[in-house]
């Protein structure tokens, strides 16, 4: 494939390439006539499905809940646990996925005149997903009914201990599963194996997508028994905001439903219903209605870190709660939870790169270390699977040399997989996940013959996710084409995020007649000047150690080169200007 601006080596290594080919965008029957068309058929968007993904609906992109193994046994389930006024209670995972799920089923029921309880287990003292203890303490405190999300699907053990105490389990989750499955009186989840290709399609939706999914079955169950006769219909719709809320913070794909699911959140959001919500917001200190992006990186974040160093019921009762005194004070809460989360994880990112040196050029990297907060290590595993361009695993150990690990992983390479058939090989106490992320238990004794089956696994997949790597670019300008109007236009492709990129654009050719190492992250700030005159300003974040960094701190004024990365507002000056967020740059000349 020839390269985008003839550019086979950039400052970072890789070559550019434009996304997609000549045939995604125009054949002799058909020529997109605008950047929106052209967005959306780089990403996979077939081209008589381009309405529908232009402005995506529900309507357009909703299945029938009932084609999932088990939906219609959990929704008559939970219907007549409505009807008898059964005790009913979620329990979530410590993550805002988890939260986000346990949310929406508890505020659902409460529309329909059902109260019910939460748990969300301690990530410390716990650990992730239901335990048999946590269960059967339920079951005698009068819960008839437990509904666990975004966990469960491998709870095997702790799903028995339930049976035997009497009380009925629904699983509802989105992580990978084993052939066999635990038993339980219903598991609502598209990656099971036995499901028909329909189901199996969705795949990609986190588990508050699932959740939305059941809640719809649920009210449809309740609507045959002519429950609402003389009772209002709740407005499923109106919890999107949640929805989307998990789906983005989860890095689920955005294709499909879940574009749906996050392009009318983001409406419900900018409504402001819910009172946490609002709260939240209002403590991220954002003016403006949330975007994708703040859902990631501003929402996202506060809410995890009750779970991470924090309380792990601070998210579902923030998003729960009607009353705004007790959000705004549990938003601040989180907040604060956030800023320690911060410093935590900066100490763990320092020991866990330092022991990733010693680990030589092995295909993925699995470090471990003593006194890392188990909180903060999926965060740490992100940004070093980012740094070295490969699978990343961290893993915090205790004083019985127990440990809990976090991984995360590149794109084309399946680590939730792996994981799984680590743990049937009995390398792993516990252990599961989806393609781009796991989670595991693991003796420390277990460590490196465990690091050696992923290397095995997994290292000619990763070698070709490697040799297959490029940055790839959706448009080319000059830097008087880089204008707020611009960065509009492209944002009308969106909701952007995992599986629906964000355009990358490329200008140049560039000068760089100002740069400067600003904040205390190692971001480098630059004024570019191009040959039409016009001046635009870019930063690449994190990049001052970096060789990107280091080309743009010591660029000579009077060379040449192209950049590349992510048309951003800057909102933050009197009247808003475009700029780039560079990932990357190459000489021109």
């Amino acid at each position: 494939m020839q390269p985008a601006l003839n550019i086979s080596t950039s400052i970072l290594g890789q070559p550019w390439r434009w996304r997609g080919t000549e045939a995604d965008a125009r054949d002799e029957n058909f020529t997109p006539d605008d950047l929106v068309a052209q967005l959306l058929l780089t990403r996979g968007c077939p081209r008589e499905e381009l309405e529908a993904h232009r402005k995506p609906s529900i309507r357009a992109f909703m299945p029938n809940p009932s084609i999932f193994q088990d939906m219609e046994r959990a929704a008559a389930r939970m219907a007549d646990a409505v009807t008898a006024r059964e005790q009913v209670t979620i329990f979530g995972d410590y993550d805002v996925d988890g939260a986000t799920s346990a949310a929406l089923l508890i505020r659902l029921l409460r529309e329909l005149g059902l109260e019910a309880r939460a748990y969300i287990p301690d990530r410390l003292m716990e650990g992730y997903g239901p335990s048999g203890e946590a269960l059967v303490r339920l079951a005698q405190g009068g819960s008839t009914l437990i509904v666990t999300v975004d966990c469960g699907a491998q709870a095997f053990d702790a799903l028995d201990m339930a049976k035997a105490a009497g009380v009925d389990v629904i699983v509802v989750d989105h992580h990978k599963c084993a052939s066999a499955l635990p038993v339980a009186h219903a598991l609502v989840n598209p990656n099971r194996l036995d499901e028909a290709d329909d189901a199996a399609a969705h795949g990609h939706l986190a588990a508050v997508g699932v959740a939305f999914l059941l809640g719809a079955a649920l009210v449809r169950e309740l609507r045959t028994r002519g429950w609402f006769a003389e009772r209002p219909e709740p407005k499923l719709l109106d919890l999107l905001d949640i929805v989307a809320l998990g789906t983005v913070a989860d890095v689920a794909a955005l294709k499909g439903l879940n574009r749906a699911f996050v392009a009318q959140g983001l409406k419900v959001m900018a409504q402001r219903r819910n009172i946490g919500l609002n709260a939240l917001i209002a403590a991220s200190r954002l003016t403006r209605a949330p975007t994708c992006s703040d859902l990631g990186f501003a929402l996202g974040p506060r809410i995890n870190a009750g779970g991470r160093v924090g309380k792990s019921d601070l998210g579902v009762r923030l998003l729960t709660t009607e009353d705004p005194e007790e959000a705004r004070l549990i938003a601040e809460e989180l907040n604060q939870f956030n800023e320690e989360r911060r410093a935590i994880e900066m100490l763990v990112q320092e020991g866990a790169e330092q022991a990733a040196l010693s680990k030589g050029n092995r295909a993925v990297t699995v470090v471990a270390g003593r006194g890392w907060h188990p909180g903060v290590i999926g965060i740490v595993a992100g940004r070093l699977k980012e740094k070295l361009g490969r699978p990343a695993i961290v893993i915090a150990l205790d004083d019985d040399g127990v440990g809990k690990g976090s991984g995360r992983s590149i794109g084309g390479v399946d680590l939730g997989s792996a994981v799984l058939a680590a743990k049937d090989h009995g390398l792993l106490v516990a252990g599961g996940g989806h393609a781009m992320a796991a989670g595991l238990t693991i003796a420390e004794d277990r460590i490196e013959a465990f690091s050696d089956f992923l290397d095995t696994r997994l290292e000619s997949d990763i070698v070709r996710a490697q040799g297959e790597r490029a940055l790839l670019l959706d448009a080319v300008l000059a830097p008087g084409g880089v204008t707020p109007a611009l960065v509009e236009a492209l944002e009308a492709g969106g909701p952007y995020g995992m599986g629906w990129p964000a355009p990358r654009v490329a200008a140049g050719p560039v000068r760089i007649i100002r740069a400067d190492q600003v904040g205390s992250g190692g971001h480098v700030r630059v004024i570019l000047a191009g040959d039409d005159g016009r001046q635009i300003k870019a930063v690449a974040f994190r990049s001052a150690e970096t060789a990107l960094g280091q080309a743009l701190l010591a660029a000579p004024r009077d060379r040449r080169l192209w950049i590349a990365g992510r048309a951003r507002i800057d909102d933050w000056a009197s009247r808003p200007a475009a700029e780039i967020h560079i990932e990357d740059a190459a000489w021109f000349d």
